[in-house]
């Protein structure tokens, strides 16, 4: 089974572990899931915060934990030092990540290859042309 595979089995197996999947989706449900979390993805560029944040919290205060500041981030390799271990990550890559998760949910609870048709997908997107279709974005 390849990476994608396991993990989408493993995303899936989470959601269903905390209900997620008690009541059936439909497939409607999974798009406007996804969309959800690309609207907040373009929430968090629309406020200026970064990629990737957690939401600590100092006494009464919420302030904004950026991965660049190594004193207080948990992605530079300070967790045992960091007061804020349990912070959720928050930020525009981090809801792209949340998509993902959706898809790969639904991926999972469905069987897709998604190894197998990423690759088929991706090698056919190699053979079209420079910008195809003639649209600007």
């Amino acid at each position: 089974m390849g990476h994608l595979n396991k993990l989408a089995k493993e995303i899936h197996r989470n959601a269903v572990d905390h209900g997620w999947w008690d009541d059936e989706r439909t497939f409607g449900d999974i798009i406007a899931l996804c969309h959800s979390e690309l609207s907040e993805a373009l929430e968090e560029y629309r406020a200026g915060r970064p990629k990737v944040w957690f939401a600590c919290t100092e006494g009464e205060t919420p302030s904004v934990c950026e991965p660049a500041d190594e004193f207080d981030c948990l992605m530079h390799g300070n967790e045992e030092s960091c007061k804020y271990k349990s912070a959720k990550p928050e930020g525009i890559a981090i809801e792209m990540i949340d998509c993902l998760i959706r898809i790969l949910d639904w991926c999972g609870r469905h069987d897709i290859d998604v190894d197998t048709l990423l690759a088929m997908k991706h090698e056919y997107n190699k053979t079209r042309p420079y910008k195809h279709g003639g649209k600007q974005l």
